[in-house]
């Protein structure tokens, strides 16, 4: 596909990728920063999350409405948000503002203001999405499952916990800010109609006196994956499961995301067709894949009646395993041409491209080119699948239901 992606590690450790697309007149911007709520000390749970809302309430010389009508004024669309393991900023506009943008970017990165003033506000919006929870009963079973599957720090959820959000001080945001937000492993990564020369020499300029700091290194504790159930006196049955498979750098990923496809790729879907459509058991089912750098996990959901819960999960779980038995050539056609659609979609998109670029960099320390990833797609065959759930198959489910009635995996 003529990809050419270029990359630069600054002397603080901060590396940069650039892929240009010649068919897009603009550019999209990606930070990738490991301060993200795996981070949170102990009694600061949601710290990152309030972090990544403060970076942008004023920066350098611009208060916190100066510095949204410069992003404004640049056409930027922006986000901030705060993952397991990154923090991550970044903002798509005309390829001509590419420079200005990271000129403010710079600011808000190395000299956010992280103003007093603002906090409790920020405090506040956090305080609700934890809140809105208890109205999203899917978003909640969700939370409970994540925190119960996965190994401290993995587990922890970006919203935080009310009494934390509530006690938290600006002075404590700020250290939060100068120990995690540094170049150490960063990510900077652009795509779009760009010229790599100029936008090195700006990197360079802008963050190349950036101090790194201490690697921060992430050691899940040892665990057991524990199943629960969450009372609520509600006319619906939540239903999360989680069970182990590959992580992104497994030789199976691509295997087992065609496992996921089959299963759950669309209207034609196998949980879709049997749970849903033949049975009529339940409004939504379906799986997918997670993946951490050391580890991937299958991770499923249905929704559904109290009468029809413990049919659901039944019936769910034996599809699920009866997937070993057998895979169509039609449903791995089926599987390909999505995958590949994705793919398409994701070479036009600068946002996705951008994203996508630094994804691989961190799990992998390279980028993928799009030959190699569509090679691994057409290799997929019913046999491979096959026998990579031969080595995977499902077991050791956790289960967390939110709901009336407890319900049991079956055997």
């Amino acid at each position: 596909m003529g990809q050419q992606v270029h990359q630069h590690t600054l002397g603080n450790g901060l590396v940069l990728l650039a892929e240009r697309m010649d068919h897009v007149r603009s550019v999209a911007v990606n930070f990738l920063i490991p301060a993200g709520a795996a981070f949170d000390p102990e009694g600061q749970f949601g710290i990152a999350n309030v972090l990544a809302e403060l970076l942008t309430r004023g920066a350098g010389e611009r208060d916190s409405r100066q510095l949204s009508l410069a992003l404004d004024n640049l056409g930027v669309d922006h986000s901030e948000s705060a993952g397991v393991v990154n923090l991550r900023l970044g903002g798509s506009a005309l390829a001509r503002n590419l420079l200005p943008l990271l000129d403010i970017y710079a600011d808000i990165i190395l000299r956010p203001r992280l103003p007093e003033e603002e906090l409790e506000p920020v405090q506040a919006l956090a305080v609700q999405d934890i809140e809105s929870l208890e109205d999203s009963p899917q978003g909640k079973v969700m939370v409970e499952l994540h925190r119960r599957y996965y190994p401290v720090p993995l587990n922890k959820d970006r919203r935080g916990r009310v009494e934390d959000l509530e006690t938290l001080t600006i002075d404590a945001v700020r250290a939060q800010y100068r120990k995690y937000v540094r170049p150490n492993q960063a990510i900077i990564s652009v795509a779009g109609n760009v010229e790599w020369e100029p936008l090195k020499a700006r990197v360079e300029k802008l963050f190349g006196e950036w101090e790194p700091g201490e690697v921060a290194e992430l050691v899940p504790l040892p665990h057991e994956p524990q199943s629960a159930h969450l009372h609520k006196d509600s006319a619906q049955t939540q239903i999360a499961f989680a069970y182990p498979s590959v992580a992104i750098t497994h030789p199976d990923y691509f295997a087992a995301r065609a496992a996921e496809g089959v299963l759950s790729g669309g209207m034609s879907a196998r949980l879709f067709m049997e749970v849903r459509e033949k049975h009529g058991l339940c409004y939504s089912v379906g799986v997918r894949h997670e993946s951490f750098r050391d580890r991937g996990a299958m991770v499923g959901y249905a929704g559904t009646g109290p009468d029809r819960a413990q049919k659901t999960l039944d019936l769910t779980i034996a599809e699920l395993r009866k997937l070993k038995d057998g895979v169509t050539d039609d449903e791995i056609d089926r599987v390909k041409a999505g995958l590949k659609s994705s793919l398409i979609m994701a070479e036009e998109s600068t946002g996705a491209r951008a994203s996508s670029i630094a994804g691989d960099w961190y799990f992998l320390g390279r980028v993928r080119s799009f030959d190699e990833i569509q090679s691994a797609i057409d290799s997929l065959t019913p046999s491979a699948v096959m026998a990579h759930l031969d080595r995977h198959p499902v077991r050791d489910v956790t289960l967390v239901t939110l709901g009336q009635n407890p319900l049991t995996i079956p055997v």
